[in-house]
């Protein structure tokens, strides 16, 4: 049995890969199938360490960007993606996988077509409420659709949608004790905390937001900030000057970039959550923990939006546009929430009822079925 995974470069694409991959794993020990193999093609690793602990053999595939903008760069991207499709029908060919799972994202496009061009069954998923384009094109031949918002089902025939919500990573999905998380962190145990996270590459609106809040926010909260790594630098040394003088400072942390360790103790801690709105709001869920969330204004088919109100409308969260970010705005959005105990339950009760925890297993259950009648 042979299973290829595909996505583009982003965590939004590769960590649903890896829970997935995760649950084929499990399936695979707990049924005893001989001779499994699982690769990932993309047009980078990602996280080389990831894939190897999840027993994930790296392809490397070129992929050019698809803009839809004008830019001399699409003249070029276009060979690119040429030469990506040949390579990754030779790829495809001498792996010959059983299925082939794809997340969308503009990498995943050479393969996807390879794998149509040679017959491969192929299984896409959607993590956005508005799907992208690569997506958009391959649920019309995929044997199946997996969609995370039941809003995506529109965009693709209704005989191949699965409401499976989104897979997120084991080692995550649950958070850890309160009491042990404020312990990791060194925080006081009487005050609420408040995680930012502006995605692995930060967020520059909510990272100078939130400096400019941190007086106020600090009377009353602990913050764990996470900047991204080009921002950090920048971020850490405005954040001193802003707290040379205040009697509050350790009640702020930032940090680059949260590894799976320090994600778990982070949502432990949190009482509340400011976020962007894209994949991730679904390990936000997964907590169930109260969030603010600032969709980036414009993306593909403005699908931060649609998230961000999607789960607004299920009662999970707040959203606040980018137009009206304001330090004002925001701390007064966090001390509504974290200070209404009626408020605060729903909104929690709410995001634990958003999510749906079988979402890896019932994927990797589907693959596997597949790529075993494919072998027959």
């Amino acid at each position: 049995m042979k299973i290829v995974f595909t996505g583009g470069g982003t965590g939004g694409h590769f960590y649903p890969i890896v829970a997935v991959a995760q649950k084929v794993n499990k399936i695979i020990d707990d049924e005893k199938i001989i001779g499994a193999k699982l690769y990932y093609i993309s047009d980078s690793p990602y996280d080389k360490k990831m894939l190897f602990e999840n027993g994930l053999l790296y392809e490397e595939v070129n992929a050019g960007k698809m803009r839809t903008y004008f830019s001399v760069k699409n003249f070029f991207d276009a060979f690119k993606t040429f030469f990506g499709i040949l390579g990754a029908i030779l790829k495809l060919f001498s792996i010959y996988p059983d299925v082939v799972f794809g997340k969308g994202g503009y990498a995943s496009f050479p393969t996807i077509l390879a794998a149509r061009i040679l017959g491969i069954p192929i299984l896409i998923h959607e993590s956005d409420s508005a799907p992208g384009r690569v997506n958009r094109w391959a649920g019309r031949f995929a044997k199946k659709v997996a969609v995370s918002f039941a809003e995506a089902a529109e965009y693709f025939p209704s005989k191949k949608i699965a409401w499976t919500g989104q897979p997120v990573r084991s080692e995550i999905e649950k958070s850890s004790s309160r009491e042990e998380s404020l312990n990791y962190f060194k925080f006081e145990s009487n005050i609420p905390v408040i995680l930012v996270l502006g995605g692995s590459q930060g967020a520059e609106l909510i990272n100078n937001t939130i400096l400019d809040a941190l007086p106020r926010l600090l009377e009353n909260y602990q913050i764990i900030h996470q900047t991204g790594v080009k921002n950090f630098n920048i971020v850490s040394g405005r954040a001193d000057v802003i707290l040379r003088e205040n009697k509050n400072r350790s009640r702020y942390i930032s940090m680059p970039f949260l590894n799976n360790l320090q994600i778990k103790m982070a949502a432990g801690a949190a009482t509340i959550v400011v976020s962007r709105a894209g994949s991730g709001l679904f390990e936000i869920a997964s907590w169930g923990v109260p969030s603010i969330l600032i969709p980036i204004t414009k993306t593909n088919e403005d699908h931060q939006k649609k998230n961000a109100f999607n789960y607004a409308r299920a009662g999970a969260c707040s959203v606040i546009e980018e137009m009206n970010m304001t330090a004002n705005i925001l701390s007064s959005e966090i001390e509504r929430i974290t200070g209404d105990r009626e408020v605060y339950e729903r909104m929690a009760q709410s995001a634990r009822a958003f999510y749906k925890p079988d979402a890896a297993m019932k994927i990797a259950r589907e693959l596997v079925n597949i790529a075993l009648s494919h072998e027959k």
